[in-house]
C-alpha cells in the first residue's frame, strides 16, 4: 500500500459531489466483532438455522434465540472503533450520503451516524420485530422471559412469531432497503468499499453497479476482492489506521 493510493482516494474525496460508503465486516472485525465466516465465527461454531425452519418449528426458534443470547456477548461489549469514528466524521461533513452497510452490529449507529443515513441489507441484531405486524421489540425483556422462564417471545400487538431483526439463510431480502441502496447507487459519484470481502450477493452487486454507472470505485479491504479488476483505487490495509489517516480521525 503507497501513500499515492491515499493521495488518490483523498482527492477523489475532495472531488466528489456524492459519496455512498459501502461496509462490510471488515469494518466491525477492528471492534473485536469476528466475521461470521471467520474461523471462531459464528457460522464455524454452528449450523445456520433456515429461515422456513425457523418459522415452521418452535424448537428451531428456541435454538435459534439459545445462539443469539450466547453470541450476544462479544457485540454487547463492542464499541465504535476509529475506522467507524472516521466514516461517522465524512458523513457529519456531508462529504458521504450515505452508508450501505452488509452489518448487523448498529456500530455505525453507535457512532454517531443517524439511522436515515444507514441502508442496513442484512438487518440489524440489537433489536427484533414482529414477523407478521413489523412492530419492533426491544431485546432486554425477551432474554429476560427466555433465560428465567424459557418463553420464546411473540408480538403483544398481534401474536406473530418474533425474530431478531436479521435476514436469515432462506429469508427474502427486504425490499424497502434493496431499493434505497440501488438509489444511492445510482446517485453515486464515488463508491467506497470497505471492509468486504464482496462475494455475498445480492449485496455484493452495489459496488459494480456504481461502476457501470461511471462512478469512482474504491476498494479498501485488507486481502485482495474479485471486484478489484473493476476499482479505481484499491487499498489492502487493516481499515482503521487507514480511514483515520484518509479523514484525520484518531
Amino acid at each position: 500500500m503507497t501513500d499515492q493510493a491515499l493521495e488518490q482516494l483523498k482527492d477523489l474525496l475532495h472531488a466528489s459531489s456524492r459519496t455512498v460508503i459501502f461496509t462490510g465486516a471488515g469494518v466491525s472485525t477492528e471492534s473485536g466483532i469476528p466475521d461470521f465466516r471467520s474461523p471462531g465465527g459464528t457460522w464455524s461454531k454452528y449450523q445456520p438455522i433456515e429461515f422456513s425452519d425457523f418459522i415452521a418449528s418452535e424448537e428451531m426458534r428456541r435454538q435459534s434465540w439459545s445462539r443469539k443470547f450466547a453470541t450476544d456477548v462479544e457485540l454487547i461489549a463492542a464499541q465504535p472503533n476509529r475506522g467507524h469514528r472516521a466514516i461517522a466524521k465524512l458523513i457529519e461533513f456531508g462529504k458521504a450520503a450515505c452508508i450501505i452497510t452488509q452489518n448487523i452490529d448498529g456500530l455505525h449507529q453507535a457512532s454517531g451516524i443517524p439511522d436515515e443515513k444507514i441502508v442496513e441489507l442484512h438487518g440489524n441484531t440489537t433489536y427484533a420485530t414482529c414477523l407478521d405486524c413489523a412492530v419492533r421489540q426491544e431485546l432486554e425483556p425477551i432474554k429476560k422471559r427466555f433465560l428465567e422462564d424459557d418463553i420464546i417471545p411473540t408480538c403483544d400487538e398481534c401474536g406473530g412469531i418474533v425474530k431478531a431483526a436479521t435476514i436469515s439463510f432462506g429469508q427474502p431480502m427486504p425490499e424497502a432497503p434493496m431499493q434505497a441502496a440501488k438509489t444511492e447507487t445510482d446517485l453515486t459519484r464515488l463508491f467506497i468499499a470497505i471492509g468486504s470481502s464482496l462475494v455475498v450477493f445480492p449485496a455484493a452487486g452495489f459496488p459494480l453497479l456504481a461502476a457501470r454507472n461511471g462512478a469512482k470505485l474504491v476498494i479498501i479491504n485488507r486481502e485482495p476482492t474479485g471486484m478489484d479488476q473493476y476499482a479505481d483505487v484499491v487499498i489492502n490495509r487493516e481499515i482503521g489506521p487507514t480511514l483515520g489517516e484518509v479523514v484525520g480521525v484518531n
